[in-house]
């Protein structure tokens, strides 16, 4: 009965320090909303629209160089926006220009590393900031302990000022490089480095970045993550741009008024994928088939509901200002 009593003591007290937590949404409530802001007029008037439906707002705001010099800057009427709103701050860190030969030199040189921290550190201070997210993408899979030992050093000193830390990583649905010399070169440069066991210990919250996959694929990326990651400390991308491919194969990311352009101007048929959960459309010109995803209510609303089978923490969608207009009454 003593033990019992304990445990139960324990566990309440646990689940009071979840829920206190900025930004944590216990798993089995509703999806956390991160929504990803580039510093675009269509961004901002998107937030001010719907602002109310979001719980973290992450501006794609910042960089550094390989000696550990961050530079950018978040638009300040997203923050004052956000502060009324009482909606949190969660701005991203990328290598510059996603350059991997940067990254490793950053990641080999500890000033540099303590440069960036302590810069992360004041800027979310000075800007009331809940904490950072990690996007270093275009990471070596030679250098997968390095970056975990940079994500333990940046939680560390995050969480020793009261702050969050995330991290963004590139989705895979295993350890598999694949079947091709092209998928293998992705595994090793893109989406090999990143050791999700070790980045939950560490992060606040993991979020994938699955925005290519639909149906099936995405759900091995979520089954592949939940090995490693609890569920109340996943989130998974959902794409709010569309992906166009035209003559030769080149590939087109746009916004959903610029798709439905498209569709319109074609004389396309949109048609549902049930199976993918994905609307797509495929037309013929200059003599060629052309083929698009479109990313659109339908879609999203599919993706989360995924999410919320999986019993996830919540979803980080890729970015404010593309997206159908009509996920917002899918949110409400």
């Amino acid at each position: 009965m003593r033990s019992r009593w304990i445990y139960l003591v324990g566990a309440a007290i646990f689940a009071a320090l979840c829920c206190a937590r900025p930004g944590f949404v216990q798993a089995g409530t509703k999806l956390q909303r991160l929504f990803y802001y580039n510093d675009t007029e269509s961004a901002y008037r998107d937030l001010k629209q719907h602002i109310d439906q979001i719980d973290i707002l992450a501006p794609t705001a910042f960089n550094v160089d390989e000696e550990g010099v961050v530079w950018g800057e978040v638009d300040p009427r997203a923050i004052d926006l956000a502060e009324k709103h009482k909606v949190e701050v969660m701005p991203l860190i990328h290598n510059a220009k996603f350059n991997q030969v940067l990254l490793h030199k950053l990641m080999t040189n500890p000033a540099a590393i303590k440069r960036m921290l302590s810069t992360l550190v004041d800027l979310c201070k000075m800007k009331d900031f809940v904490g950072i997210q990690f996007d270093f993408e275009d990471l070596n899979v030679a250098d997968k302990d390095l970056y975990t030992n940079m994500c333990r050093e940046a939680s560390e000193a995050l969480h020793a000022h009261g702050l969050e830390f995330s991290v963004a990583i590139v989705g895979r649905a295993s350890d598999f490089a694949g079947p091709t010399e092209a998928s293998a070169h992705g595994f090793e440069n893109w989406s090999g480095g990143y050791d999700l066991g070790e980045l939950a210990k560490v992060t606040d919250f993991v979020t994938v970045m699955a925005y290519g996959k639909h149906g099936k694929g995405i759900i091995d990326v979520i089954k592949y993550a939940l090995k490693s990651v609890p569920p109340n400390k996943l989130s998974v991308g959902i794409p709010l741009f569309s992906r166009y491919w035209s003559d030769g194969g080149k590939r087109t990311s746009l916004n959903y008024e610029s798709a439905m352009g498209l569709v319109d101007r074609h004389n396309a048929e949109v048609k549902w994928d049930s199976t993918d959960g994905v609307d797509y459309a495929v037309f013929h010109t200059n003599g060629s088939f052309q083929y698009m995803y479109v990313e659109d209510a339908r879609g999203f609303a599919y993706k989360k509901d995924l999410y919320k089978r999986y019993n996830l923490l919540g979803f980080s969608a890729f970015t404010l200002g593309l997206e159908d207009p009509r996920i917002w009454q899918i949110l409400k």
